[in-house]
């Protein structure tokens, strides 16, 4: 019959590669970094390298093709006048779920035409509307009929272009009680 012996230093292993082990493997792990590390000189302001990977951050506008951008001056005739319901869409050029929105509202100012009007607003350049609709999330959509908002219709947050045809279909659309 053999015997083993207990040693410390089989005790005290690296970790395996089973499966449990092997997320716990820190040679496994792979860094990278943003940027080059600089020169000495460059520390100091004498030239600056950065990684031609180095993402850069850029302004981007809402894109308002077939939709009418409006203000709060215009907002009485254009919403709270309206023969039609309007969707009424609060967005800022700096939100990035206003942005992603952007072409799907578009389209459903060119599905409903006719039918519902569709205006933008921007957050930063309107902070009456903001305060009176009180506005705390964006992209908010708020639709309107005979001058008033209707009951329920706030929605805020992305929304994608199924859900936002359900959402106008159950407004738009008549009910009747039968």
């Amino acid at each position: 019959m053999a015997t083993t012996s207990f040693s410390p230093s089989a005790a005290i292993r690296a970790p395996s590669t089973s499966s449990f082990g092997r997320h716990l493997d820190v040679s496994r792990r792979i860094r990278l970094p943003l940027t080059r590390p600089l020169a000495p000189a460059a520390r100091w302001g004498a030239q600056r390298h950065v990684a031609p990977f180095r993402l850069t951050a850029r302004r981007l506008s809402v894109r308002c093709g077939a939709l009418v951008q409006i203000d709060q001056s215009e907002f009485p005739a254009e919403v709270l006048g309206s023969d039609i319901p309007v969707l009424v869409e609060f967005v800022a050029d700096w939100c990035g779920p206003c942005r992603l929105i952007s072409s799907v509202v578009e389209w459903a100012s060119q599905e409903y035409k006719g039918r519902l009007k569709v205006v933008k607003i921007d957050h930063d350049a309107n902070p009456k509307l903001i305060t009176e609709y009180k506005v705390y999330g964006l992209p908010t959509l708020i639709l309107f009929k005979n001058g008033q908002e209707v009951p329920e219709s706030r929605r805020e947050g992305a929304i994608t272009k199924v859900k936002l045809k359900e959402y106008l279909d159950n407004f738009l659309e008549p009910t009747s009680v039968v």
